[in-house]
């Protein structure tokens, strides 16, 4: 196409309209899956294990259990595989013959009303045999009584670049540390909840709360063994996700799947707070163990990382979350010898799966803190050591991707640090605490700095081999309707596409629709994960709409007997040269389904050219596009309680462009926010496997009490490969917040802290153990540092 022919003179990208979808969630006009009610429906309610890991000897309801109108499920009444279709069929449905985490379903009861169903659920009798398990990654290190004692290995992966065992010998100094995270839980704020109704032809129509309709489409059939046209999935407005609606509404779809045939009637399963922290994938925990080989003036020259994560029970996304986070394991910087190791490790706690970052928060934090142990043992400032290492254009990564174009990892760097006056702040800490005096109650106060990257859409050749279709549809009067699988979670896809499109038609921005995400109506576009909504579907969508005004110009020339070339849209309307106005957009539009009755555009995604990614040898272009970020965290630790408060946080992030800049913020600010309750607060406690803190009482977020203030600032390094230079930002806030907080109490109180979350128990652990600032300073022996 010619863009002289049909060039938009509006530009809604880079602009901040209204929501689509806000006025009727601020109205409470939103109808959420819970607010949905279907005649005839039931309810449904789940039978969980107590035990870690058990085998089952019988269930049965109870006798005095009288309530005629009961259905009881069990993994005997499957009618297909009983498997959850995702990487590995290793998930159970229902448990079987044994039970490998506390809370895994066993069995389904359904009944008139949700007392009736939960009622009966408490009156099934669960025999066990309780056995040995596994309940750690130190555990998994010892072996798996399910593997007779071996490593229960769920994914693996490698990467090798240089030669790491020569430059380790080379280097002025080698520096060790290990890192550990916890398990993080989503707190989405509508939990996971669907309704699943029997069709007159036997299929099964699915209404949730999830991410990827695509998915459950492919679970469910698979499960039932029925062809696709037989499940339909359609998307319920959502009320957060997170990642943790992206596989768990699978096996939630087939409970009420199963329920809803046997009881002959729809089946509605909403689960309480408590039960869906209980049941519900989270964010992996990880061990990450460090081993750097730098010059004297810190110039990274050799790195080997050791990445272990705790995939839980079940495989679940663990392979692909493995890949993200040993690709980012590396960080920000350029090294040319790089050696990572990968490992998700089986353990007998809830299965964990996609969470925003999707291992790369976990690897970050361990990179980010390996950095300011490294300055610290070498006395270099943290921003000078970060300046020095950082990437830059035409540096090369561990997989031999050379960065050719859009890299901000310098220019985040340098905004950040001068908007918060970064540098001054630390060396003004750094003396007061050196001078304290230590009977003073005075509140300490620090600051801390981060750099990270995150890449953009699927890793590797994952885009590439999908090619996702996308589409867009003529409607009457002018109006033109985006077909796509893509799913609104509060972040604001449908305002955002809606933009991509509006600009690439000329449309005004109330003149495109978005078709709801359902299964039946719209293309398998790939799932709402890994950054690449508007990067690769608006990339997609763009090309198609400015197609479907191509075919309507010249259609009109041919109709009109107009050259071609001749006419253009400009201001919604189209031109002829020699003739003038030929009509407005509505009206051709119109004239064009009178004579062709429909109009509608696929297209698919086109990899740039020059990329390729061998998925065995982990070679090759990783990522198409990287953002970039830093934070600095500003806190004040309490110096008899140890306790911490994030004061202000300054944000610099490069999304190559924000086509919504308000909403870019709201991301980066709501991740970022995130990212510190990761840091600071959010510590699942778990004994012998279960979650003892499984309710928000006691499972603790960030309130708006606990916010920092925050300065965002919007870095657009445009990158020209995709549309209108825009890259991911929804992961991308969730990597840094975690270890510039840590890094902020690292100067506010001389505790080096390497796990989170950093709660006060954990600091004063740190300081007991001789953890601080002193011990690394001048490369002492708890540095880890070795004679080279």
């Amino acid at each position: 196409m010619n863009d002289d022919h049909a060039k938009p003179t509006q530009s809604l990208v880079g602009s901040s309209p209204p929501r689509s979808d806000g006025r009727a969630k601020v109205t409470g006009e939103a109808r959420y899956v819970d607010d949905l009610s279907v005649p005839g429906m039931w309810h449904g309610a789940t039978v969980r294990s107590p035990h870690h890991a058990a085998r089952i000897v019988s269930i049965t309801l109870d006798a005095d259990h009288d309530d005629p109108d009961v259905v009881l499920v069990t993994a005997g009444d499957l009618p297909g595989p009983n498997v959850v279709k995702l990487i590995v069929d290793d998930w159970p449905v229902l448990a079987d013959e044994s039970v490998n985490h506390v809370g895994e379903p066993v069995a389904l009861v359904a009944a008139p009303t949700r007392a009736r169903a939960r009622r009966a659920a408490s009156a099934v009798r669960v025999e066990y045999e309780p056995r040995e398990g596994v309940v750690s990654i130190d555990d998994a290190l010892r072996g798996d009584p399910r593997t007779d004692g071996n490593l229960n290995m769920l994914a693996e992966c490698h990467i090798n670049h240089g030669n790491v065992d020569l430059a380790m010998t080379e280097a002025a100094h080698v520096i060790e540390g290990v890192y550990a995270t916890g398990h993080q839980e989503h707190i989405y704020i509508e939990t996971q909840g669907v309704i699943a109704t029997p069709t007159p032809d036997g299929g099964i129509d699915i209404i949730g709360s999830l991410q990827c309709p695509f998915y459950v489409h492919k679970a469910i059939t698979h499960f039932l063994g029925c062809a696709d046209e037989e499940v339909r999935v359609r998307q319920s407005v959502t009320g957060g996700a997170f990642g943790g609606k992206e596989d768990y509404p699978s096996i939630l779809a087939a409970h009420a799947t199963l329920l809803a045939h046997a009881a002959g009637c729809p089946v509605k399963i909403v689960y309480d707070r408590d039960e869906d922290i209980i049941a519900t994938t989270k964010r992996h925990p990880s061990r990450v163990m460090h081993r750097t080989g730098v010059e004297a003036d810190g110039s990274l020259h050799a790195m080997e990382i050791d990445v272990l994560l705790d995939a839980g029970a079940y495989t679940t996304l663990s392979p692909v979350v493995l890949s993200r986070a040993v690709l980012h394991a590396a960080g920000a910087y350029a090294c040319p010898n790089v050696r990572i190791r990968g490992r998700a490790l089986a353990t007998n706690t809830s299965p964990n799966g996609a969470f925003r970052g999707f291992g790369a928060p976990q690897t970050i934090f361990a990179v980010e803190r390996q950095m300011d142990r490294i300055a610290r043992t070498l006395d270099i400032d943290p921003l000078t050591l970060r300046e020095r290492n950082a990437y830059r254009i035409g540096d090369v990564t561990p997989t031999g991707q050379t960065l050719t174009e859009s890299v901000g990892a310098s220019c985040c760097l340098e905004e950040a640090t001068r908007r918060s006056d970064f540098l001054r702040k630390w060396e003004a800490y750094e003396a007061a605490r050196a001078a304290r005096d230590p009977d003073d109650p005075s509140p300490w106060r620090g600051i801390g700095l981060s750099l990270y990257w995150h890449g953009s859409g699927f890793t590797g050749s994952g885009e590439h081999m999908m090619r996702a279709p996308a589409a867009v549809r003529l409607l009457p009067s002018g109006k033109v309707e985006i077909l796509t699988a893509q799913t609104e979670m509060g972040q604001g896809t449908l305002t955002v596409l809606a933009q991509i499109v509006a600009d690439a038609t000329g449309l005004p921005f109330d003149q495109v629709m978005v078709a709801d995400s359902d299964t039946a109506m719209v293309p398998d576009s790939g799932p709402t994960v890994a950054s690449r909504t508007v990067m690769v579907i608006g990339g997609i969508l763009a090309r198609a709409a400015a197609d479907l005004v191509e075919t309507l110009r010249v259609d009109l020339a041919n109709r009109r007997g107009l050259r071609r070339d001749d006419v253009r849209l400009t201001d919604g309307r189209f031109i002829d040269r020699k003739s003038g106005d030929l009509g407005a957009f509505d009206s051709v539009a119109d004239d064009y389904l009178a004579a062709k009755g429909n109009l509608h555009v696929e297209r698919r995604f086109t990899p740039p050219e020059g990329e390729t990614f061998d998925d065995t040898s982990y070679r090759g272009t990783a990522y198409s596009a990287y953002g970039w970020g830093c934070d600095v965290v500003e806190v004040r630790v309490d110096p008899i309680t140890l306790a911490v408060t994030a004061e202000h946080a300054t944000v610099a992030c490069d999304v190559g462009r924000a086509i919504h800049p308000l909403l870019c913020a709201g991301q980066i600010e709501g991740g970022t926010l995130q990212a510190i309750g990761f840091g600071l607060l959010e510590e699942m406690k778990m004994d012998r496997g279960r979650c003892v803190n499984d309710r928000m009482a006691t499972y603790l977020i960030p309130t708006a009490a606990d916010a920092p203030d925050m300065e965002t600032l919007l870095v657009e390094d445009a990158n020209p490969r995709h549309p209108f230079g825009a890259k991911g930002v929804g992961e991308l806030p969730m990597d840094g917040g975690a270890p510039a907080t840590l890094a902020a109490i690292e100067n506010a109180a001389g505790i080096v802290s390497s796990t989170v979350p950093a709660t006060p128990e954990r600091l004063v652990d740190d300081l007991e153990a001789g953890e601080t600032t002193q011990a690394l300073s001048g490369g002492s022996a708890n540095s880890g540092e070795e004679a080279s």
